[in-house]
């Protein structure tokens, strides 16, 4: 955490789509520094919440403020100090690369040389310089994704608002956004990051939020989630039903999941319990691996398939 400075706080914030409740009565802080993970299935309730911090959706209702501004009354004053990549690719597609820049520069009032000039500068660290002329259209997806996050940093903003910004991208690239996110996080920019990639939150952000339908259902570090809800190991094998009651005698406080031909063993026991235990028991097809992020999601959400 950057400080103790609380840069982003709703209270009860509510957005409803007739009928349909999207965001529903959610209380969080964020603070100074922080770059904060908003996780959950799709449909959750990530994008509403982000896109109201940007003043793109008005709370239905409750209280959200950014650097102490309210979304209700503040919105020329929020946009000013936070910088967005949204989910959607949203350049204008009659402008080159550079142009897209400096045209969206404008909303800033950065004057024209300077608007170059940091154009100029993002475009060189996502390796983009060979592209200033180009039309969009001619830009692959992950070069789009790699422009909007530039784009996003032009106003120096003092809050980044970042939906999914690494979708599409090759593993190169994204690691390239995830230097620049640790950079930003050393200048105590704040950082808000939804993502479905369990390792990239669990790489950048200090803390988690897990939403499911429209409600934050857990919070905390990632590493003192995982030791929460999974432990430190999980065993995989084949599927047996003559060894499951040798591995629930074992296991007796064990969570055991089915997956296909598969099955998982969750235990909160210490390192080593799972190899002591295969020294006395010969298994085919075993593995021992360390519990991660994507365990506690799909412990908390369900693995089954959710709807936009």
């Amino acid at each position: 955490m950057g400080s103790q400075e609380v840069l982003i706080e709703a209270q009860q914030l509510t957005k409803k789509f007739d009928d349909f409740t999207a965001v529903d009565h959610i209380d969080f802080k964020v603070y100074k520094g922080e770059c904060v993970g908003f996780l959950g299935p799709n449909g959750a309730g990530k994008t509403t919440t982000v896109r109201m911090m940007y003043c793109f959706l008005p709370p239905t209702s409750g209280e959200l403020t950014l650097a102490g501004l309210s979304v209700n009354k503040q919105c020329r004053e929020i946009k000013s100090i936070v910088g967005v990549a949204p989910q959607e690719e949203n350049l204008d597609p009659d402008f080159t690369v550079t142009k897209n820049l400096t045209v969206y520069a404008r909303y800033f009032d950065i004057p024209k040389d300077e608007a170059l000039k940091r154009a100029n500068e993002q475009l060189k660290f996502f390796q983009l310089e060979e592209k200033r002329e180009v039309p969009i259209a001619a830009l692959s997806t992950g070069m789009k994704r790699r422009l909007i996050f530039a784009r996003a940093l032009l106003n120096q903003p003092q809050i980044l608002l970042l939906d999914e910004p690494t979708t599409g991208l090759d593993p190169q690239a994204r690691h390239l956004a995830w230097d620049e996110v640790r950079n930003l996080k050393k200048q105590q920019v704040t950082i808000i990051l939804t993502t479905h990639y369990m390792d990239e939150a669990a790489v950048l952000c200090d803390r988690i939020l897990i939403m499911d339908r429209g409600k934050i259902i857990e919070e905390g570090k990632p590493a003192e989630l995982v030791r929460k809800h999974i432990g430190e190991e999980v065993l995989e094998v084949d599927y047996d039903e003559k060894l499951l009651p040798t591995l629930k005698e074992a296991f007796p406080d064990a969570r055991f999941e089915r997956l296909g031909d598969r099955m998982q063993i969750f235990t909160d026991k210490p390192h080593g319990v799972f190899e002591g235990f295969l020294k006395e028991h010969s298994m085919q097809n075993v593995t021992i691996r360390t519990a991660n992020l994507e365990d506690v999601f799909l412990k908390l959400t369900g693995r089954g398939l959710r709807e936009e």
